[in-house]
């Protein structure tokens, strides 16, 4: 099922949570609204599922306008971030509910009831706790019998509020990699909310990026990561250092020191350099770039994090292979160069987009 989300507003108090949203949302897509806490994200998908009303604007599921419509009439399945699992029943009553409340011409038999639970519980890998209770489960079961529940009543769009939020990183991982697999089973229409950047990266067909309830930028992961649309999204995807220069002749000059290449018109500018896109040569004399002193180096796993000082005292993070650091044998209160492989400049005006 499609969603076409049509000017959207809404305002709580003086605060406004979402200011003329629009987007489309293709059948059998899985689409990560991403952005800061507070940002609107949530909003928009409690309006999607009919547990919020827009003070504007529409919600077309499919092509009908359902904004009107209650929560239960809109044929949408809502995971939320803490599961909702009801602790006094067992896993397989607990994916069974939404069946079993069913008004009774709707509802199924209680042999398929059961059928449809067996199916799913196999379908989240955890048909061997059925009987379970939600006591009884690690977090991670959790979520994954939440996502059975709202699976069983066969949605035609699936929600999730930050279904991995309470889970510690190496669980989140995993089930991140689940999702997508079971994305790719079932194909129903999904949209997820997440403030994890790599979440939504790793796990998307496109992303929406929010930022003080407007849509910033959407596009694939790869489109919004490497052509940020604005400062923001620039600032907001990766680990990026932020330098305020001027654009002259092509080149994004610091003060005195040409940091390389940039497009653009010459004048004021931002410029964002991820921490992976600089180049680390030894000393300062006669090598270009930007000068720096080591300050802090952190070699833990496959890279090198690298905390350097500006002659002007700003800081700047670069990360680099550990075998690459190693071999040009430097370590802390060393003088470097830095040559960033790539900028992404813009315009001091923009930094209001």
């Amino acid at each position: 099922m499609s969603i076409a989300i049509r000017n959207i507003s809404k305002q709580f108090g003086a605060f406004k949570a979402l200011d003329d949203v629009s987007m489309d949302i293709p059948s059998g897509e899985l689409v990560a609204l991403l952005g800061p806490s507070g940002c609107g994200k949530t909003t928009l998908l409690r309006i999607i599922a009919g547990l919020e009303y827009a003070d504007q604007g529409q919600i077309l599921l499919a092509g009908d306008d359902t904004s009107a419509l209650h929560a239960r009439d809109r044929q949408v399945g809502f995971v939320f971030q803490h599961y909702a699992l009801f602790r006094h029943m067992s896993v397989f009553d607990n994916v069974a509910f939404g069946l079993r409340v069913k008004p009774r011409r709707d509802r199924p038999a209680e042999a398929e009831i059961r059928r449809r639970v067996k199916r799913l519980l196999e379908l989240v890998q955890l048909d061997w706790l059925a009987d379970r209770y939600p006591s009884q489960l690690s977090g991670g079961q959790r979520q994954r019998i939440a996502l059975a529940r709202a699976l069983a009543v066969e949605p035609k769009v699936l929600l999730l509020d930050e279904p991995f939020g309470a889970l510690d990183a190496k669980v989140r991982k995993e089930l991140r990699r689940w999702l997508r697999q079971l994305h790719d089973e079932i194909h129903v229409t999904s949209v997820f909310v997440t403030h994890d950047q790599e979440e939504a990266l790793e796990v998307s067909d496109r992303v929406v990026l929010i930022n003080q309830g407007r849509v910033a930028q959407i596009g694939t992961p790869e489109a919004v990561y490497d052509h940020p649309a604005t400062p923001f999204v620039a600032d907001f995807l990766g680990s990026v250092n932020l330098f305020h220069g001027r654009v002259e002749d092509g080149q994004l000059r610091l003060g005195e020191h040409a940091l390389g290449a940039a497009d653009g018109s010459d004048g004021s500018a931002l410029a964002f350099v991820r921490s992976h896109e600089f180049e680390l040569l030894p000393g300062w004399a006669g090598r270009g770039g930007l000068p720096a002193t080591i300050v802090r180096v952190v070699s833990v796993g496959p890279s090198a994090q690298i905390e350097l000082s500006r002659t002007d005292g700003e800081l700047v993070e670069v990360a680099i292979a550990r075998d690459t650091f190693r071999l040009l044998g430097l370590g802390e209160g060393d003088k470097v160069s830095l040559r960033p492989r790539q900028i992404r400049v813009f315009p001091t005006e923009a930094q209001a987009a």
